[in-house]
This record gives structure tokens, sequence and C-alpha cells, in this order.
């Protein structure tokens, strides 16, 4: 049944245009690729951002992003699917949320994001901690569910058509422990990779799970083993492509020496870093960690803001020469417009705090028009 699935997933596109520095190509002949040389990030042949300087610093080969884990979020527990309503139609509904994502993702390019994270298995919709909600793309054996993939397909699609890159999460570390054992795991990323090959998506790039050291259950998930997935995701090759991967760490923590000598390219997180300075610090300890070789170093989660401010978190990455992610959730008090994470999710610029940083994001990458 899979392989019927899998198959009604592909969608052929017209032709389209690929800005910021991207090639123009038809859909029907070739699709976005992502690629890397040394600590930049390619983009069908092209360095991201090709040529752009801001206040003297390198922003060619960066790929600013955004944590948009939920975008084919549901939950499969009806105790608690109901939490997740919307307020004008007072039920959640799954199909919804992943339209409109894919309807706003035109308005993120527009500003210069070129990608972002999405997750098998989500994020806390509350922004952080979990109660009871099950969202997984997997079942206890691995075997892929085939209306998350459905919608994973829709992004993905949409992402290949106007340039953009997806970075995987495969696993994250509240719903892991749904998957029955080690082979249920390794069932996943194989069936996660499989179809990404037959559907001859080139737009993304692997994170296995998101903050490898905390509260996974799975030995192999855990940092002492996780490289070993990476090395897995590298040996596949379909046609002369396989696909990119690394792993995250929790805010603040320098990436071990194991995951170093083997990721593709180098996840940090931001979170709980209050002082900028000590996001060019983290950078540089990367790079001293023993094994590391140039690649690119990434950001793809930091819940700091001051977008106003001369100096910030996201700021502090860029001049540091390194790709920063926005995550942004629903705090207290506020409503529907805000958050990126929390569900019910509005994925359009429909905040003060949003419409900051995509201000911002702008005026480093000159966006993409």
């Amino acid at each position: 049944m899979n392989k019927v699935f899998r198959a009604f997933l592909i969608i052929f596109l017209n032709s389209g245009f690929l800005s910021c520095n991207t090639n123009t190509v038809k859909k029907e002949q070739a699709k976005t690729v992502v690629s890397i040389q040394g600590e930049r990030f390619f983009i069908n042949g092209e360095p991201t951002y090709k040529g752009r300087e801001w206040k003297g610093y390198p922003i060619e080969g960066l790929l600013m992003n955004s944590r948009m884990v939920q975008g084919i979020f549901d939950d499969l527990n009806p105790e608690t699917a109901g939490r997740w309503k919307y307020e004008d139609t007072q039920k959640w509904d799954a199909d919804r949320n992943t339209n409109e994502f894919v309807k706003a993702m035109p308005s993120w390019y527009a500003k210069g994001m070129l990608a972002f994270t999405v997750n098998m298995q989500g994020g806390s919709p509350l922004g952080y901690g979990n109660k009871g909600w099950i969202n997984s793309a997997y079942d206890a054996k691995g075997e892929l569910r085939p209306e998350y993939m459905s919608r994973l397909g829709k992004i993905l699609d949409k992402a290949d058509e106007i340039g953009m890159v997806a970075i995987l999460g495969l696993f994250y570390n509240d719903q892991e422990d749904l998957l029955e054992d080690e082979t249920a795991v390794l069932n996943g990323v194989n069936n996660v990779i499989n179809w990404l090959f037959e559907n001859n998506y080139r737009n993304v790039i692997i994170e296995i799970n998101n903050e490898c050291n905390l509260k996974y259950r799975h030995e192999i998930l855990q940092p002492h083993r996780v490289h070993e997935v990476i090395e897995r995701i590298k040996s596949k090759e379909k046609n002369g492509y396989r696909y990119l991967a690394s792993t995250s760490y929790s805010g603040g923590q320098i990436p071990q020496e194991n995951v170093v000598r083997a990721a593709d390219f180098i996840l940090i997180h931001g979170n709980g870093v209050h002082n900028p300075a000590r996001i060019a610090e983290l950078v540089k300890e990367t790079k001293a960690v023993e094994g590391y070789t140039p690649k690119p170093i990434l950001f793809n989660e930091d819940d700091h803001f001051d977008f106003d401010k001369p100096s910030n978190n996201m700021v502090e990455a860029v001049k540091a020469y390194t790709s920063w992610g926005y995550f942004d959730y629903r705090m207290k008090d506020e409503g529907y417009d805000f958050g990126f994470q929390s569900v019910p999710v509005n994925w359009e610029i429909s905040s003060p705090r949003k419409k900051a940083f995509f201000d911002k994001l702008e005026e480093i990458t000159g966006g993409c028009k």
C-alpha cells in the first residue's frame, strides 16, 4: 500500500522562476537542488544570496531559516485533539493547517527566507513541554502514515516550485518513544529516505533528531550513537545523489566530536543564549572540536528576538558567517496571530514579532524577488 500512496504524491509542476540567485529551470526537467561546497550552501549550482553582503559581512552561501515544525501536525489522541481547534470553526483540521502553511510560503521567501525546519513528529504545540498528544508520521514499527506523507508532499512540492529548502527533522524527543524499538527507528529512517528518493526531492537536508541530548529513550538517537544514523543516510545513494544529514543539540551546547566528524553540516541551537556575544563564541568553539573540517554551521532554533537592537542573536550569527533560524511560539496571553510553533498556527506574517524578524531578514539578505 505504501508504494501506491507514494505514487500519488508525485506532482508535476509547471515551469517556475527561481530567484535569489538560483537558476531558472523547467519543473518537468529539474527540481530545486541543495548542495554544499565548503562552508557555503548552494541551490541549483549557485551560492545562495549570490554576491550579497550586509554591512561588510558576507551573506553569500548562508541558509537563513525558521522553525516551522508543525507543518504536517496532527493529534492522534482523541483525548487531546480538541484543544487545537480553530476559533472560527471550533474544530481541528490537519489539512487546513498544511494548506495554510503552503499558501504562506511565498511571503516568507520574498523576505529572504530560503529554508524552514519541518519535523516528522513536530514539536511541542505549546512551545515547550508535552502533555499526552500523539503526533507522529510513523506507526509503532516505523511505517509511514500516508496522510502525513501526503501533507509533507504538498509542502515539499511548493518549496521545490519556489526554490526553498526543507530541513526535515525525523524525530522529536517527546514522540520518538512511540516507536517500539531500535529496529522501528531505523525502519522509519529507511522509509523516509526511500520516500524522498522515490519522489525525487532534492531540496531537502536532514536533521536526524531535534536536540539529541534531551530525553531520547532509543539509544541510537542519543548523542553517543546518533552519528550512526547520519552515516546510514550518507551511505544511501540513488542516481549519484544522496541526502545531507546532521543532528542538533539543545540550546548553547557544542556538538560532540562523533557528530562533528560525521555530519555534512553543523546544527546549533541558540535557546538559553541570552548574551548575543555568546553566539560567536559557540561558532568558534564548534570549529575547535577535534575532527572539524570546513562545513556550514547553521542555527535552526533560537527563541531570542530584539530585532530592533544593533546586537541580537540573529545579527551576531550572521557576523560569524553562520546561518540563523527563528523560533517563535505563542507566549502567555498572546492570541492566534502569534507564534509559528503553537497550534493552531497562523502561518502568515501576522504579529509584530514575526514582522520584525522578516523585516530584519529582508534587510540582511535583500529579499528574494
